[in-house]
């Protein structure tokens, strides 16, 4: 197994310099990464800084907590698919999940899909640790009916990130032919290859390079 094929390179603090970007960039090159994910203003950055490289550009959308309207999602990711983002990771509004209003939830994972039909992978993050066993597979369940091509933990700066039994059950929830993005919190080779036992295709983190240089 390729590690390093299953991580997507991170770096979505605010106060994230052009110098670290491209730090990460170099990084996802040298050790050649599924992804570098970073905040919208920089996709157009890292797109051109990858334009020759098999690194995907990945990017955020509603981050970190879901809570923008349908609308404004929506062309967030018509931006960055227009500054170049091979995939998008949008926020669910966990707000009506936890209100039940799982038409809301759904329609507004669907519009990101239909702006990213054809052009880029969607992933939903539905960030598990502020939800029940139930409500986590009501996401998954949102996510899968709206067309999405990943389910995903966690957005990393909420109150907890990935879990091995959170992405068990995404992985149950969704079945085999979707994908599931561990992320947040993954620290260690160890911990790396645990959430792929346990399901995950992809993982997001920030530590990459400790993972894929560990002995």
């Amino acid at each position: 197994m390729e590690l390093n094929r299953k991580i997507d390179h991170t770096l979505l603090k605010a106060d994230a310099t052009q110098a670290q970007v491209k730090q990460l960039i170099e990084e996802a090159k040298k050790h050649q990464f599924y992804s570098v994910c970073v905040n919208p203003t920089w996709v157009k950055y890292a797109y051109e800084a990858l334009a020759k490289e098999p690194v995907a550009v990945c990017t955020v959308i509603g981050f970190p907590l879901g809570a923008t309207t349908t609308e404004v999602k929506a062309l967030e990711t018509k931006d960055a698919i227009l500054n170049g983002a091979d995939e998008v990771d949008m926020v669910i509004n966990i707000g009506a999940l936890k209100d039940r209003q799982l038409v809301v939830v759904q329609r507004d994972i669907e519009a990101v899909v239909k702006e990213a039909k054809n052009k880029a992978l969607v992933k939903v993050i539905i960030e598990t640790c502020l939800l029940t066993d139930e409500e986590i597979k009501l996401a998954c369940q949102a996510a899968k009916e709206a067309g999405a091509d990943f389910v995903k933990t966690s957005t990393g700066f909420s109150t907890g990130g990935a879990k091995v039994e959170d992405v068990k059950l995404m992985r149950q929830t969704v079945g085999p032919e979707m994908g599931v993005k561990a992320s947040g919190g993954i620290h260690s080779k160890k911990e790396a290859l645990a959430m792929i036992d346990a399901g995950a295709t992809r993982l997001g983190t920030s530590a990459s390079i400790q993972i894929v240089t560990e002995a």
